[in-house]
């Protein structure tokens, strides 16, 4: 497999096309070559921005209707080409298929959920009678798109997390250059050419493999008017820091904890947690890495936690079985093995798992972890998680809160008024009652507070980050 650069409506980089660089991209189970991409200079980044630069003064203007026509599109195209996305994500990024497709599906819904948002009106009229000066007049606002979008994707939702970008960032009236993330390269690659195929106008879409160098200088190019950026705290910060006067959303990294009240459901949790903890290798900003258990069911949660772990399955992303398969590459598996090793000198316990077969780490359960620990304090991205009784309520709400980061965190118990306190004083972006901490629908808000980043995705949410509120004052 070979895929080529979108730039401007038109495929450049071709297998035979010795003027564009070229990457391999591996797969992380097996090492297995599993296809090539042309890579972007600066020539070709350039030329990107301007094509979304000069279609933006057209596509501003375009129908409503027309977008959403546009998106449907992209989203039926999806669905029926949801075996070959699935089986391409499972090779590349080692995401296991069965979860792959859920991720397409997703992908459709994200294109759906933004072609009703772009039919939407989002007019405000604000009352101003208050006022003795008003003598009768109209106060509205609509919302207005920005221009030209660079959105950085990152590796583990090379589809979705694109899509969150792209999507509304089209049903606003905005331009979109999209830089894929350097592994998960050729999913992202494909889904720009489903946008192509599906009729999106001329540089209304672009899509590169590029360097992260470019892409920092793209950032501060003054015809890219804002930056959705999804990854790593340090690359995400150090962007911000270069981009004072520009629009930035940033969606981080995350350490979940999950705390099981002495009122809960424990069955229930003990059935979604495992899959929240080890699903994709642990490789999701709202993967569980934390459980605190009342102290009145720790033993006997741990006991039966323990056990739903061996039912977990390993391996090979493409069997229909696998829940956890491998890490992206052998250098994030190295620093996994580093930090169970540093976790077990520190008398961490290790409960479970710890072993390795390539870049396949077994589930992995650690006892005994403090904020002052590696793992207390960082976001693992791994297949680990941790668990710890706690007393008090108070207890753990200042563990939860002692992160540097807060995306989601979960809690199962029944009573309403323990619900109401956590929602009010837990510091983080979204708190999931008796469902897992990487539980996420596409249309609800989704971002963090702290390391984790600010702003907030989800269809209507990015819409709104994507665009200005203008005031119209009539009589």
């Amino acid at each position: 497999m070979h895929q080529e650069l979108l730039i401007n409506g038109v495929f450049i980089g071709g297998p035979c096309d010795q003027s564009i660089g070229k990457t391999q991209h591996y797969a992380p189970y097996d090492g297995a070559l599993v296809g090539t991409a042309a890579e972007a200079g600066w020539n070709e980044v350039t030329a990107a921005i301007d094509a979304a630069k000069t279609a933006f003064e057209t596509w501003r203007f375009s129908e409503k209707a027309d977008r959403a026509k546009l998106l449907d599109s992209i989203g039926r195209t999806v669905r029926e080409r949801k075996g070959e996305l699935a089986t391409l994500m499972a090779q590349e990024i080692g995401k296991p298929v069965i979860q792959a497709r859920a991720e397409v599906d997703r992908l459709a819904l994200t294109f759906e959920l933004s072609a009703e948002l772009a039919v939407k009106d989002h007019t405000r009229t604000i009352d101003v009678s208050y006022d003795p000066r008003d003598t009768g007049l109209k106060c509205t606002s609509d919302r207005f798109p920005i221009g030209p979008i660079l959105a950085i994707v990152p590796y583990n939702w090379p589809y979705n997390l694109a899509a969150h970008k792209i999507a509304p960032a089209l049903a606003a009236g905005n331009t979109v250059v999209v830089k894929t993330p350097s592994m998960g390269t050729l999913c992202t690659l494909a889904l720009g050419r489903i946008i192509h195929e599906c009729g999106c106008p001329d540089g209304v879409v672009n899509v590169l493999n590029m360097p992260s160098a470019l892409a920092q200088k793209a950032a501060q190019d003054e015809r890219i008017a804002m930056l959705s950026f999804t990854g790593s705290p340090k690359v995400g910060w150090m962007l911000k820091e270069l981009l004072t006067k520009k629009k930035v959303a940033l969606e981080l990294g995350g350490d979940a904890t999950a705390v099981v009240a002495e009122d809960a459901d424990v069955e229930k949790a003990l059935k979604e947690l495992p899959t929240a903890a080890f699903a994709y290798a642990g490789q999701i900003c709202i993967s569980l890495q934390h459980i605190l258990v009342h102290e009145s069911l720790y033993e006997s949660f741990k006991t039966k936690f323990l056990a739903a772990i061996e039912e977990i399955q390993t391996g090979d992303p493409l069997d229909e079985s696998t829940i956890c398969g491998p890490v992206i590459s052998d250098e994030a598996a190295d620093k996994i093995m580093e930090l169970l090793s540093s976790s077990e000198d520190a008398g961490v316990t290790i409960l479970t798992g710890g072993s390795r077969i390539g870049n396949v780490i077994e589930p992995t359960v650690l006892e005994g972890i403090t904020r002052d620990h590696t793992l207390g304090r960082e976001e693992a991205f791994a297949p680990l998680v941790t668990i710890q009784s706690y007393s008090t309520d108070e207890e753990a709400i200042k563990w939860v809160n002692a992160s540097q980061f807060g995306i989601h965190a979960s809690l199962y118990t029944g009573d309403k008024s323990r619900v109401q306190r956590y929602y009010n004083e837990i510091e983080i972006g979204g708190l999931i009652i008796n469902n897992p901490p990487s539980l996420r629908f596409d249309a609800m808000p989704y971002g963090g507070v702290k390391n984790s980043g600010f702003g907030r995705e989800g269809v209507e949410n990015t819409f709104h980050e994507m665009t200005e509120e203008k005031l119209l004052l009539t009589d």
